[in-house]
């Protein structure tokens, strides 16, 4: 008979199941992606912070995406490499950060959409905890609320609706905005506004898709508890991928950074003295 822990404060990470000889190629990985995300999201908030041709309402609204990475990344890449080199019974969190951790990585996964992730995380902190185990790598909210031994029908209802909501949303603005794009490009003439057009919004479009099918996937996959080692990985990657793919699209390919950054490693000439 499986033993009950009620309301307990610590809880435990299941981490991913990895065998001891990819430990350490995993952990690298991981480390050097995380520190790629740093580095270039960082970088581009700095240049957007010390150029003054760059204080303009598209770079400071642009601005949000790298925060949005550092922030989610940094919640949960950190812990994860530190439970990856710890024996799993040492994986251990407090139920506060664990909400804390789950809050963020939500808001990061919907871009700010404080309020409704509120209620999610509200309706899963009014249920009495019977276990102490999360199942992933970090904790979300569907982690959280399967600690419960309670009815959590209201949780999967406001879940799925939390979900077509947002998916919905963000793929109608989408299918809004690339429509109109195409609609200029065909009564436009002009060849190189097109073909800007075409090059940048169709590496716009892959992030996305990623973002989309990781984030699909990892919910269906939240149903199906014999892959849970590939709901794992889409989760970590959900936010690895957009993290470090970001600043490469919106930031390499703005026609001002590349502007800066040429100027600054560009060699300073030696006048003769």
């Amino acid at each position: 008979m499986e033993n009950y822990t009620y309301n307990s404060f610590t809880l435990q990470l299941e981490g991913l199941n990895v065998s001891k000889e990819s430990v350490y190629p995993v952990f690298l990985f991981f480390f050097f992606s995380y520190l790629f995300i740093m580095v270039t999201n960082v970088g581009i908030a700095v240049l957007v912070f010390i150029d003054k041709n760059l204080h303009q309402p598209m770079y400071l609204l642009f601005c949000n995406l790298p925060f949005n990475d550092i922030l989610g990344n940094s919640i949960m890449v950190p812990r994860l490499l530190v439970d990856m080199l710890r024996p799993p019974s040492e994986r251990l969190i407090s139920y506060y950060e664990c909400v804390v951790q789950a809050f963020t990585s939500h808001m990061f996964g919907t871009t700010m959409a404080f309020i409704l992730v509120g209620i999610l995380l509200g309706l899963t902190i009014r249920l009495n905890r019977c276990r102490t185990m999360i199942m992933n790598p970090y904790c979300d909210n569907a982690s959280l609320f399967m600690l419960s031994c309670e009815n959590v029908f209201i949780n999967n209802v406001y879940g799925l609706t939390f979900t077509v909501v947002l998916f919905t949303a963000s793929i109608g603005s989408m299918v809004l905005t690339y429509t109109k794009i195409t609609v200029v490009c065909l009564t436009s003439k002009n060849k190189s506004l097109n073909s800007k057009a075409l090059k940048t919004c169709s590496t716009h479009l892959v992030v996305y898709l990623i973002m989309v099918f990781s984030g699909m996937s990892l919910i269906a996959l939240h149903r199906f508890p014999q892959y849970s080692d590939f709901r794992k990985l889409c989760s970590i990657l959900f936010h690895i991928i957009p993290g470090s793919l970001n600043p490469i699209i919106y930031g390499v390919q703005s026609k001002e950074i590349r502007k800066f950054l040429s100027k600054l490693f560009e060699p300073k000439k030696i006048s003769p003295s």
